[in-house]
């Protein structure tokens, strides 16, 4: 039995999905390029002589991540699913997205459950546009949590969905909170040859700091599994994260 099934068959008896982190970021750990929600890296590094040219590489692999792929509202309406018109080809992904202000609106959550095979809509908020949208799309269903407990959402999506694999890729905030959970499986980064800077900018993982030498278990060693020189100068990196 490989390590990746061995790991496979132990994330089952916890009735947990294996997860794994994939992103884009930059040389810098930028996985944005500035500070406001205007700005995005999908829809910025397209535009930059010297990074335009290798992109479609990241898109060719995230083509072949997990069947379930999880992201938040904020995310999505930075690359803009509230006023997108014109619909994606129908892909064979679902996708589990929290959205607790909500950042979707209604025609996000159109676009949304005709873009991808079911839409699992994760929030706190009781007065989510798409409660009224339920009987609409037979698609989209909606996970209820008072608070947001990140170990019970997995719990949820492997015993309810039998989901067992996920891919995440949302913001530097929630990536902190699986970090410090101890959810992450894998790690799967495309950098991308760029430098963008600013203390503020959100990273590959963001969130609260330690702040002694009493918490130095909350980091997370990695083990290389891969390391793929691409084309126009990107680099893959894949990791497992050492328990």
């Amino acid at each position: 039995m490989t390590n990746e099934e061995e790991s496979l068959k132990k994330r089952k008896s916890t009735k947990k999905p294996i997860t794994t982190l994939f992103m884009l970021e930059s040389l810098d750990g930028k996985i944005s390029s500035g500070n406001t929600d205007e700005l995005d890296a999908d829809k910025d590094w397209c535009q930059i002589d010297g990074v335009k040219e290798g992109l479609h590489q990241y898109y060719k692999i995230e083509s072949t991540t997990d069947y379930f792929s999880l992201n938040t509202g904020r995310v999505m309406a930075k690359i803009g699913v509230n006023d997108r018109k014109e619909y994606h080809n129908k892909v064979e992904v679902k996708f589990v997205i929290i959205d607790n202000k909500p950042h979707l609106n209604e025609n996000g959550i159109d676009y949304i459950c005709n873009w991808v095979e079911s839409l699992i809509l994760v929030t706190t908020n009781k007065k989510h546009i798409a409660y009224y949208l339920t009987e609409k799309y037979d698609n989209l269903d909606i996970l209820y949590y008072e608070e947001l407990d990140l170990t019970r959402l997995l719990e949820d999506l492997s015993s309810k969905y039998n989901a067992e694999r996920l891919t995440i890729q949302s913001g530097g905030s929630l990536n902190g909170l699986f970090l410090r959970n101890n959810l992450i499986d894998y790690v799967n980064i495309v950098i991308a040859p760029l430098l963008v800077g600013g203390k503020d900018v959100s990273t590959l993982i963001d969130g609260e700091a330690i702040s002694h030498s009493g918490e130095l278990n909350k980091l997370k060693a990695l083990e290389l599994i891969e390391c793929n020189q691409l084309d126009n100068s990107y680099i893959q990196l894949k990791y497992k994260v050492k328990r």
